[in-house]
């Protein structure tokens, strides 16, 4: 009779739905867990990556609809920029929980390929100055559905590798992911220079700034996308795998929201990817509104390259030293780096300094990634140390629950967390617009992200970081 560990070795092998899955047993994930995992793992990364670039288009669309007769308003811009935010926190709410209850493989393709609508009607919208507000606005509401993404796709990274390795891989997993929005940020400038579809890709448009005008493409911003979605959705329904331990229906995740540390979390990971993803979408708009002298296009991408470029690190550093205590630095950190910014603003007669502005918030970026690995590591193991230690002596069988019901609500909790962090993503364009409307400019929006943060490294020492506390991790 075959062994647990060859079955499993057998289903990994021949099978899409893996029927034995068991990554905590040394031998079992030396001989087959790695290479699944590994696979699973980068087929994920590009579908996240387009999910992201997805989500954030508007982050450089809305710099060059102004010089193109889009007659919209700063406050309906920032608003654009914001919007997408908003639904995608609202849909990672859902995606958080569809793993178990649809399988990680048909679940990655499926939410992969929904990319298509957003990014045809991007494309096919910017290409009329007369096009209805509202139009731009549903537009920028589907593209949420990148945002949407990232819990799902963190949820089932997280059945695949065992405790020991979840921080870098789910660093790596969401930090590459997160390159999406430096890579649209990038990407974009340089692809609307020019035809890229000949005919199917629709007439240029003429752009007119300060007296001078040339020719563009702005729909190429959306149908850039388009095949590398379908290409990623196809091989994500043949090449990644469905746990069948991991199937629950709703009833065995909602557990999540009787647990104390989940809310904890929440709060945490709205400073470390709620600023990630906020400042990604409005800075660019910020530095148009701030130092209109300046094209924006050159340096937007900077400062989220620098963010995601660090999340592996976070998660990484996070598995030698802890990630309770990088996180309490990082927003220890985060104070600093906002008040840096405060100094550099324009004011007045003081037309500000651009370069010290700009490497503030790519110091801020730099934290935030730091964090959002931190606490991604932090997740499983407060999670996995709680259930192992109320299984403690009650035999192994015991114990392999625990450690079954630990990933069910870890994954759980990740998507849940990274719902309530993509808020960030609507808050701070919108308070930077909201901030300009009221006062006349962003300083009072900093301020009150300076007492946010404050707020977020206390709870991290309470709970996580100081000697006693809680739940140490």
């Amino acid at each position: 009779m075959a062994s647990r560990s060859d079955s499993a070795t057998e289903s990994a092998r021949t099978g899409r739905v893996l029927v034995d899955w068991h990554p905590e047993e040394p031998g079992f994930w030396e001989r087959t867990g790695r290479d699944v995992a590994s696979r699973n793992l980068w087929l994920s990364i590009p579908c996240l990556l387009l999910a992201f670039a997805v989500w954030m288009i508007w982050s450089v669309v809305v710099v060059n609809m102004p010089s193109l007769g889009f007659t919209y308003t700063t406050e309906q811009l920032f608003l654009l920029v914001a919007l997408p935010g908003l639904s995608g926190a609202a849909l990672r709410m859902f995606y958080a929980f569809l793993v178990p209850i649809f399988g990680g493989r048909r679940w990655t393709a499926m939410s992969t390929a929904s990319l298509l609508l957003p990014a045809f009607g991007i494309g096919l919208a910017v290409q009329d100055p007369a096009t209805p507000y509202w139009v731009m606005a549903v537009l920028a509401l589907l593209c949420g559905l990148g945002g949407g993404n990232f819990a799902s796709s963190m949820a089932n990274i997280n059945y695949f590798f065992p405790s020991r390795e979840k921080g870098t891989a789910l660093g790596l997993n969401a930090g590459l992911g997160n390159l999406g929005v430096s890579v649209v940020q990038f990407v974009v400038p340089l692809v609307i220079t020019g035809s890229l579809f000949g005919a199917l890709g629709g007439e240029s448009q003429t752009y007119v700034r300060d007296g001078v005008s040339r020719q563009v493409w702005l729909q190429n911003a959306g149908f850039v996308w388009v095949p590398f979605i379908a290409a990623a959705a196809v091989a994500a329904w043949f090449g990644m795998n469905d746990i069948a331990a991991t199937r629950a229906p709703l009833r065995e995740q909602v557990v999540i929201f009787t647990r104390k540390h989940n809310w904890l979390l929440c709060w945490l990971y709205i400073g470390s990817f709620g600023s990630f993803i906020g400042l990604a979408a409005g800075v660019p708009l910020l530095i148009h509104h701030q130092f209109p002298a300046v094209d924006a296009t050159e340096f937007a991408f900077l400062g989220p390259l620098t963010g995601a470029l660090l999340r592996p690190v976070g998660g990484w550093i996070a598995d030698r030293l802890g990630g309770a205590r990088v996180a309490l630095l990082s927003f220890l950190a985060m104070i600093a780096a906002v008040y840096g910014v405060l100094c550099f603003l324009p004011s007045g007669s003081n037309a500000g300094d651009f370069f010290g502005f700009l490497v503030m918030f790519m110091l801020l970026f730099a934290l935030a990634g730091l964090g959002n690995g931190a606490i991604f590591r932090m997740i499983p193991t407060i999670f996995v140390d709680r259930h192992r230690a109320a299984a403690r002596g009650k035999g192994a069988q015991a114990e392999a629950e625990a450690l079954l019901s630990a990933a069910k609500e870890s994954g759980a909790v990740l998507g849940f967390t990274s719902a309530v962090g993509a808020v960030g993503g609507f808050v701070i364009p919108w308070s930077f617009g909201s901030s300009i409307v009221v006062t006349g400019g962003v300083e009072t929006a900093l301020c009150v992200f300076i007492g946010f943060y404050a707020s977020c490294a206390a709870v991290t020492w309470w709970y996580y970081a100081r000697k006693g506390a809680e739940a140490p991790c």
